[in-house]
């Protein structure tokens, strides 16, 4: 939608989004391999929900990717997710 619409405010909240969905991600493994690791029945049902939750990252930086490139559509300048994090200023 940041894309079609060429909406950069979109855009940069799609960015800072993509830092929670890390976030989540890194709790699910923890959490399911505490669970595999108390109790080895749950192995193969935590690693699908393990997959799961990867790919959801995945698809998390496949849509930031995205929001970077519409940022340089609007801007014409470069811009990573590690760029918006650090300077500010490129608001």
């Amino acid at each position: 939608m940041s894309f079609a619409e060429r909406d950069e405010e979109l855009a940069r909240k799609v960015c800072a989004d993509d830092d929670v969905v890390d976030d989540l991600y890194d709790q699910i493994y923890r959490e399911l391999l505490t669970y595999m690791l108390q109790d080895p029945r749950t192995i193969q049902r935590a690693t699908y929900l393990l997959w799961v939750a990867h790919d959801l990252e995945r698809i998390a930086d496949r849509a930031t990717n995205i929001a970077e490139r519409t940022l340089w559509l609007i801007s014409g300048h470069t811009v990573s997710n590690r760029d918006l994090k650090s300077d500010r200023t490129l608001r």
